[in-house]
C-alpha cells in the first residue's frame, strides 16, 4: 500500500486549515487517512504549524512520500533532518547522543530566527500604528483649528450685526 504524507482540507471557504496526514495515495483528498500527523493554519503571520516530528519520522522510514507542500513544511519543522540523523545512525556515522545534540541545536538556531521574523512584524505593525495615530492627531488639531476660526468667524459677525443694529437706532 502506497503512503503519502499529504496535506486534508478543513475550515470554510476562504480561511482554509489543514491536518498533515498519512494516507493511503489511492484515497480522496479529503478522504480516509492512516494518522493525523500535525496540522496547518496559513491564516496566522507566520503560518502556524503544529507537528509530531517523531510520528513524521517513524512514517518516512516507513517508506512514506510526502507532497511538495508536506515536504516544505516537514522541511521547516525539522522532520526530514531528524530521519536524515536517523539514517546517519542505522549507519554508525553517528551516535544517538550525537544525532540528537545536532538536531536540538538546530531546532534552537531555528526558534531564534522565528522569533526575530515575529518581533520584525510586530516592530512593522507598531510602527504602521503610531504613523497612523499621528497623521489623525494632525488631521484632529486641523480641523480644531478650523472649527476655532469658524466659531472667530461668526462671533465676529455676530458683533458687526449688533454693532450695525446698534448706529442704526
Amino acid at each position: 500500500m502506497p503512503v503519502k504524507i499529504r496535506l486534508q482540507r478543513h475550515g470554510k471557504k476562504g480561511k482554509p486549515f489543514y491536518w498533515i496526514v498519512a494516507a493511503d495515495a489511492r484515497s480522496k483528498r479529503d478522504g480516509r487517512f492512516l494518522e493525523k500527523i500535525g496540522t496547518y493554519n496559513p491564516n496566522t503571520n507566520p503560518a502556524t504549524i503544529d507537528l509530531n516530528v517523531d510520528g513524521a519520522v517513524k512514517w518516512l522510514q516507513n517508506g512514506a512520500q510526502p507532497s511538495d507542500t508536506a515536504k516544505a513544511i516537514l522541511s521547516y519543522k525539522g522532520a526530514l533532518l531528524k530521519n536524515h540523523l536517523a539514517g546517519g545512525v542505522k549507519k554508525g556515522a553517528l551516535t544517538e547522543e550525537q544525532a540528537e545534540e545536532k538536531f536540538n541545536a538546530w531546532i534552537q538556531e531555528k526558534e531564534g530566527s522565528v522569533t526575530a521574523k515575529k518581533d520584525s512584524l510586530d516592530k512593522e505593525e507598531a510602527d504602521a500604528r503610531a504613523k497612523v495615530l499621528e497623521a489623525e492627531k494632525e488631521v484632529n488639531a486641523k480641523r480644531e483649528a478650523e472649527a476655532a476660526a469658524a466659531i472667530a468667524a461668526t462671533e465676529q459677525e455676530a458683533v458687526d450685526v449688533a454693532a450695525s443694529n446698534e448706529e442704526e437706532e
